[in-house]
């Protein structure tokens, strides 16, 4: 996880590097700045917008008695996206944008639960085999008498 971490966090800021000096040469210095800029704030407008959309589909869940999980998880997908887009460069602008698509940010969605499902079932029967063990086959018998219970009455 370290290691992926490390390679993600050295290879953006050469990826973004590189794009920036392609598309200044072609277009120039202050162009590419401004469309850095200009990304940077259609992105925050966007994202506004897809957060308040957000957020009333999370308050409608409740309003129904229901767990709002996915509206929850595309606000971390929005935070997100609003990182990548304020992070100056045209990748992680593209990235942004694509995460601000609620079909594909909802696809995303699903996939990463239908993997976390199959990771969680993994991690529980490899904990659940751990357990077994160490699991000691002495059986203590007792009775349990909850003194505090007679206090309060």
């Amino acid at each position: 996880m370290f290691r992926s971490l490390l390679i993600l966090f050295l290879l953006v800021p050469l990826i973004e590097i590189y794009f920036l000096i392609q598309v200044g040469s072609v277009i120039g210095a202050a162009w590419t700045v401004f469309l850095v800029v200009a990304t940077a704030v259609i992105g925050a407008g966007l994202l506004r917008w897809q957060g308040l959309s957000t957020f009333q589909r999370a308050q409608h869940s409740l309003a129904h008695g229901e767990l709002p999980a996915i509206a929850m998880l595309e606000g971390v997908a929005l935070l997100l996206s609003g990182a990548m887009l304020l992070t100056p460069g045209f990748f992680t602008d593209t990235i942004g944008f694509i995460l601000l698509v609620p079909t594909f940010r909802q696809a995303m969605i699903k996939h990463l639960l239908a993997s976390g499902r199959q990771f969680a079932f993994h991690g529980q029967t490899m904990h659940a085999q751990s357990h077994q063990e160490h699991r000691d086959s002495s059986i203590i018998e007792g009775e349990l008498v909850d003194k505090d219970d007679d206090r309060l009455r």
